[in-house]
């Protein structure tokens, strides 16, 4: 029983849940980082780089609400890039984004890889939810030996 009550307010046990959570996504963060460094370059020095910039805000994310309850990988926006804070979206799009050429008033349309976000993830669902599951397992049994 006094283990039970250590575990009554939930706090640690929600920490561990979450902790576990990310960590069962960890691999598939890694694998969309990989992919964003991917993305082609067309030789630009740009600083600050586009592509690391956009691998950074790649991080595994658990939920813990009554409604949303599991784990995803997020990207965040990149504010701080050029002024480009939405490139994670805009490098996958079809239609590319428009930026001015350097040294002239012309637009023109860039492109980047094309699903390269929704591509990293092709084939590892069923992986992934297990995962999720195994962790989400690991604290019922943690529940479980506490009672005894």
């Amino acid at each position: 029983m006094r283990a039970l009550r250590e575990e009554e307010d939930g706090r640690a046990l929600r920490r561990d849940l979450a902790k576990g959570l990310r960590e069962a996504v960890k691999p598939y963060a890694e694998r969309a980082s990989n992919a964003a460094l991917s993305i082609p370059s067309h030789g630009s020095s740009a600083s600050p780089a586009l592509r690391p910039a956009i691998a950074k805000g790649i991080k595994p994310q658990a939920d813990l609400t009554a409604r949303r309850t599991g784990a995803r990988v997020r990207v965040r926006r990149t504010p701080n890039v050029r002024g480009f804070s939405n490139a994670p979206k805009r490098t996958q799009s079809r239609k590319g984004w428009r930026t001015q050429s350097y040294g002239n008033d012309r637009w023109r349309v860039q492109f980047g890889k094309i699903g390269w976000f929704d591509d990293a993830f092709n084939g590892v669902e069923s992986q992934a939810r297990e995962a999720i599951f195994r962790a989400m397992e690991d604290m019922a049994r943690r529940i479980a030996e506490r009672a005894h």
